[in-house]
């Protein structure tokens, strides 16, 4: 937050969509810190430093900055992602929101919660009522740009209107019942394996969008591939995969 709104200044990294500040750096170096003193045994997994395996059964994913692009531009949608993974499941999982002084917490099999309070997913059942987020970014594979575009036209002809903050808070208000449903094609393990487990301990389901479950497992050369993701309560996420994949 000190940085916030007082630097714009920042370092491409695989393409124009992905960028990093110093206060991803700044962070990022502040939280392996305090997770390395108390839990020395445990891997970790970091958005800008990699995988750090010390074999053992937990690995902390670790998103610093999750939406640097909307930091960097003076956008409050923006925070911090920690995920806490058990044989390569999620089983803790903290996502705070800086500006909005917004903490969202879940732990396997107890719940989910937003500032200490029970939280649930969309209790709607009919697309149309719900606001749905759907993000993109830059792509050079061929056709792939064509066909989200496609799948954007066909979820807006059926929902009240789409929104798009494309990081966590897309995640996080699908997991309090802001959102009706969420998706994106292009994100990461550490994007998305803590807002998983706010998503389903609040009720809800995430898979791809054929509606097969998401798998976190991963080794030091496959740590960074891309994952798909569709969130939504177990009503509409049956309608969502069928627009999607026709």
């Amino acid at each position: 937050m000190h940085q916030f709104s007082k630097t714009t200044a920042y370092t491409i990294k695989e393409n124009q969509s992905s960028i990093v500040t110093q206060a991803d750096i700044d962070s990022e170096r502040k939280i392996i810190e305090i997770i390395s003193k108390a839990f020395s045994s445990h891997n970790i997994l970091s958005e800008e430093c990699g995988f750090q395996n010390r074999n053992s059964h937990y690995t902390w994913v670790i998103d610093p900055l999750d939406g640097t692009s909307n930091f960097a531009a003076g956008i409050p949608w923006f925070g911090v992602i920690i995920c806490v993974l058990k044989n390569f499941q999620p089983v803790i999982s903290g996502c705070y929101l800086p500006v909005q002084n917004q903490f969202y917490f879940a732990e396997k099999g107890v719940g989910a919660f937003l500032n200490n309070k029970v939280m649930t997913v969309s209790q709607e059942t009919a697309l149309k009522n719900i606001l749905a987020s759907y993000s993109l970014d830059f792509t050079d594979e061929p056709g792939k740009t064509e066909r989200e575009v496609q799948i954007i036209r066909r979820l807006v002809q059926h929902i009240r209107n789409l929104r798009s903050t494309n990081c966590l808070v897309d995640l996080c208000y699908t997991a309090d019942g802001r959102f009706g449903a969420c998706a994106n094609q292009t994100t990461k393990i550490w994007d998305i394996a803590g807002p998983l487990l706010l998503i389903e301990e609040a009720g809800g389901i995430a898979s791809d969008l054929h509606g097969n479950p998401i798998h976190f497992t991963f080794t030091e050369n496959d740590y960074n591939r891309n994952f798909e993701i569709v969130a939504s309560n177990k009503t509409l996420h049956p309608l969502l995969i069928k627009l999607f994949t026709n």
